[in-house]
């Protein structure tokens, strides 16, 4: 979901008319279409709510600004199946250890250096190595090695199968960048503008305001399931960053920008009835969720951790603030949208304020009357929640974990919430198990895989950073690891579910609501879509009318 970069973006953006001035649309215009006549060139002005530190990392902010810049090895279709990029084809040996990958020809990266297997297999060393820290966790425990058998074959090499590789690779965090540049350019150079081969390329980065991407007039390594071929229609995009949801919205509906990102759902129905193209990508992983400190505090005892599950009715609170528009979530384990979800282990815990009460008062945790603090031994039931406001929950969010504390607070626990900035959040402050009691947050996957990152155990000599409820488990590890060797679709998501519902009877994690991307597009562009790994948004095929 997100590298531990520590860079702070700041108070909400103030934009102004001047700022977000739309750049004129240049070029002659080409064949009529239903919205008009269209043109070429002109440059795409976008509203994204957050700015990360680098173009290219493990956080999915940077996944949607380096999918405009990278190719990867593998694109996923609208239906979730795997399909060529960069790789034409691919296959996996018997015993599930070995894959080759057979890369296109002619293709070069924007600094003139050829795709070879030779680069391909280094960018996947370079990841191990730390280049990527969301790639190391999906590979790690699985990568062995990679190497050029000729110029255009790659193998690599599983200390243990892993069928689903050709899917995971499709995300984001595995853009293919060029080895030269990696190899000669400094950090800073290729954190600010990686070299992939992919459609566009930086140009500048005002750091605070915005990204130029311009249009690499020689792509020719589009995925199989883009809408054309060739270089982009568009000449620019200008990828502004604009924290304040309202400002977004204002200024799509100003004419200032082209397209915002993360739609309030206050605002969703007010946009659609303007004829604004909508867009919404129920994200696949791990969802909108809260997880319980099993190694400190009132939280090791699983019935605390049961009767703040029964304490909530999530599906108000979600609706409420959702407006129909956020799917509540159940399942802390993964998202409805990810294959293999349980549903039993969604509908584990339903509100019963009665049996909170009971499990509490079993704990020996009292409280006199119905209303106050529980308290034991002296000690009252308060529990920290800290979040990454802004970057890992936003405003929508916030409200939401803001309805869980009250209906929480109820049954006697106090909830303090601890709205932290990305700079703190990222820097690893508040991940340790004596900083919280309970952590919100989410992490993209394309499988149900994302249990081996979330869960994996956390040893001295393997710190799992992942595992926010400090949780160390031999059988929920090996329904895990059943479910990412299993041979077949169907063996994986059965020791997957079986993950899923042991989470759930444990209470070790419960879902809240599930993470959207949304995108709210104006009517003069077209053909903006979401990429299926992660739903970022893409702008190669979009184009404008007249």
């Amino acid at each position: 979901m997100r590298s531990r970069t520590s860079r702070t973006i700041g108070a909400a953006a103030v934009v102004v008319a001047g700022a977000l001035a739309l750049s004129a649309c240049a070029g002659g215009s080409q064949a009529a279409t239903g919205g008009g006549q269209k043109v070429d060139g002109g440059t795409v002005v976008y509203a994204h709510q957050q700015e990360p530190a680098c173009v290219f990392g493990g956080w999915i902010e940077q996944a949607y600004l380096s999918y405009q810049v990278l190719d990867n090895l593998t694109s996923l279709d609208d239906d979730k199946k795997v399909v060529p990029w960069l790789a034409t084809s691919w296959k996996q040996s018997a015993d599930g250890l070995t894959w080759t990958f057979d890369l296109k020809k002619d293709v070069e990266f924007t600094d003139g250096t050829p795709l070879t297997a030779e680069a391909v297999a280094y960018n996947f060393d370079y990841w191990l190595k730390g280049g990527n820290s969301t790639a190391l966790v999906w590979l790690d425990g699985y990568y062995k090695d990679a190497k050029a058998v000729d110029e255009h074959t790659l193998q690599v090499d599983l200390s243990r199968p892993y069928p689903r590789l050709a899917d995971n690779l499709s995300q984001g965090y595995f853009g293919i960048q060029s080895q030269h540049a990696l190899e000669t350019r400094t950090k800073e150079q290729n954190c600010e503008a990686p070299i992939g081969t992919g459609a566009f390329t930086v140009e500048k980065w005002n750091r605070g305001q915005d990204i130029i991407l311009v249009k690499n007039p020689k792509y020719t390594s589009p995925p199989a399931n883009a809408k054309h071929t060739g270089p982009a229609y568009v000449d620019k995009i200008d990828w502004k960053f604009v924290a304040d949801p309202t400002t977004r919205v204002a200024a799509l509906q100003g004419g200032q920008v082209d397209a915002i990102y993360d739609v309030p759902a206050v605002q969703w129905n007010t946009l659609k009835g303007g004829g604004y193209q909508l867009e919404k990508y129920v994200t696949p992983g791990r969802p909108q969720q809260i997880s319980f400190n099993t190694q400190q505090g009132p939280f090791t005892d699983e019935k605390v951790r049961q009767a703040f599950a029964y304490s909530l009715d999530r599906k108000a609170i979600v609706d409420t603030i959702g407006h129909g528009v956020i799917p509540v979530e159940g399942n802390g384990g993964v998202s409805q949208a990810t294959p293999g979800y349980s549903e039993k282990a969604a509908g584990w815990y339903s509100q019963d304020v009665k049996k909170a009460d009971a499990l509490l008062d079993a704990a020996g945790w009292t409280r006199k009357g119905d209303t106050g603090v529980r308290e034991k031994d002296g000690t009252k039931l308060t529990v920290s929640l800290p979040y990454g406001a802004g970057s890992i929950i936003n405003a929508d969010g916030a409200a939401i974990l803001q309805g869980v504390k009250e209906q929480a607070d109820k049954v006697g626990f106090d909830v303090k919430l601890v709205p932290v900035p990305q700079s703190e959040f990222f820097s690893g402050k508040y991940a340790g198990p004596d900083t919280h009691d309970l952590a919100a947050g989410y992490w993209t996957a394309v499988t149900a895989g994302i249990l081996y990152i979330n869960w994996r155990p956390s040893t001295e000599d393997h710190p799992n950073y992942a595992n926010a409820a400090f949780y160390n488990d031999p059988t929920l590890e090996q329904y895990i690891l059943d479910g990412n060797s299993a041979a077949t679709v169907e063996a994986q998501n059965a020791s997957y579910e079986k993950a899923q519902d042991y989470i759930a009877e444990h209470a070790l994690s419960i879902g809240v609501y599930d993470r959207l991307s949304t995108l709210a597009v104006a009517t003069k562009l077209h053909d903006v879509w979401q990429e299926n790994a992660q739903g970022g948004p893409t702008f190669y095929d979009a184009y404008f009318t007249k």
